[in-house]
């Protein structure tokens, strides 16, 4: 009965516990129970001993492949985690560019009309001859110095302080400009000038953008000081035609809108027929016309979009999560086994000591 308990003591439990077992029974049997359960014994440990050789080497395998694997997979999860936080600083990076840099935006909206624009002319000692609107490009012979023809222009003349030097006055003929740019409306202007001193003679002017702004402002003089430091200057000279095709642009930026004129100017020489007498008159013509009845607005567009932003940071943070996450798993489960290694191999030795 000794002989057939031991050896199931010892398939049926663990080691400790066959030990625990087996150790009061030894102390109760008789010298000869005892020699023969330790023949027993002897007899089934070679048999052991033997297949713990045998399955040793592939269980130590198959924890080494698995060990190698879990450490290739946290390298790989560590790489994607940098590159996910790379990312994230790409983006805000991205965002903060294209806020503080906004792209210009070009459109162009076509127009049936024009609303008037304002002319503003400087004469000087020069006096206006004839004011014109015509339309197709048709433009009448200039007339001679001296004499004036009926004008059929909206002038209204304003004198006021240069704004760059208050002893200074300037007079300003401000004439309505043309409207219907699908007729091709033109305003004819015709100056002349008797001799001067001046080796050079032109006459300056200015486009602003509505004539009814002016009008309609109570303070005239002020209104044309701020055109004046708000809009560009230009100048035709005498004894040419000057042909000035105007372009309108509208700029919008954060809170603010601006209108800005673009032209194109062509000079023609005037060939002067008149008396050689009356060749002392200089003479001045210029021409304004819509190039084309496209308006040109810019505007100031922001390219970052703040939820598109934000949708990558969650996506990048979610997966920085899931990769510590997994990480972390990943090394508690590679020291468990390690442990349960340690404690098997122990045990190991624990039998064949």
């Amino acid at each position: 009965m000794l002989r057939k308990e031991a050896p199931r003591c010892y398939q049926e439990f663990s080691d400790e516990d066959c030990m625990h077992a087996s150790a009061p029974y030894q102390h109760t049997t008789d010298t000869d129970a005892a020699q023969d359960l330790e023949e027993a014994s002897c007899g089934t440990l070679p048999d052991e001993d033997i297949l713990d050789s045998g399955s040793m080497p592939l269980a130590f395998n198959k924890a080494c492949l698995k060990n190698v694997f879990t450490v290739i997979l946290v390298l790989i999860y560590l790489l994607l985690t940098t590159v996910a936080a790379f990312l994230a600083y790409q983006t805000i990076s991205d965002f903060m560019e294209k806020l503080n840099h906004p792209v210009m935006s070009v459109s162009y909206k076509e127009v049936e009309e024009f609303t008037p624009p304002g002319i503003a002319l400087y004469p000087g000692s020069a006096q206006l001859l004839s004011c014109r609107h015509h339309y197709h490009d048709h433009i009448p012979p200039g007339l001679s110095a001296g004499q004036m023809e009926e004008s059929d222009c909206v002038i209204k003349e304003v004198i006021y302080n240069d704004p760059y030097s208050n002893h200074t006055q300037k007079r300003a003929l401000v004439v309505e400009g043309p409207t219907d740019v699908r007729n091709r409306e033109l305003v004819f202007l015709q100056f002349s000038q008797n001799e001067t001193e001046e080796d050079f003679s032109a006459i300056s002017y200015m486009l602003f953008a509505q004539f009814s702004d002016m009008t309609k402002s109570m303070d005239k003089p002020a209104f044309m000081k701020d055109c004046e430091r708000n809009y560009s200057m230009w100048t035709f000279s005498g004894g040419f035609r000057t042909w000035v095709k105007m372009s309108l642009v509208r700029t919008s930026g954060k809170g603010n809108e601006s209108v800005e004129f673009r032209q194109e100017s062509s000079v023609v020489k005037y060939n002067d027929r008149r008396p050689p007498q009356e060749q002392r008159n200089e003479l001045f013509f210029v021409v304004f016309q819509w190039k084309d009845p496209f308006i040109q607005q810019v505007k100031d567009i922001v390219t970052a979009n703040p939820w598109n932003s934000v949708a990558i940071l969650c996506g990048v943070f979610m997966a920085l999560f899931k990769a510590a996450n997994f990480a972390k798993l990943s090394i508690k489960w590679m020291i468990k086994i390690r442990k349960r290694h340690l404690r098997t191999k122990i045990r190991e030795m624990n039998q064949i000591s």
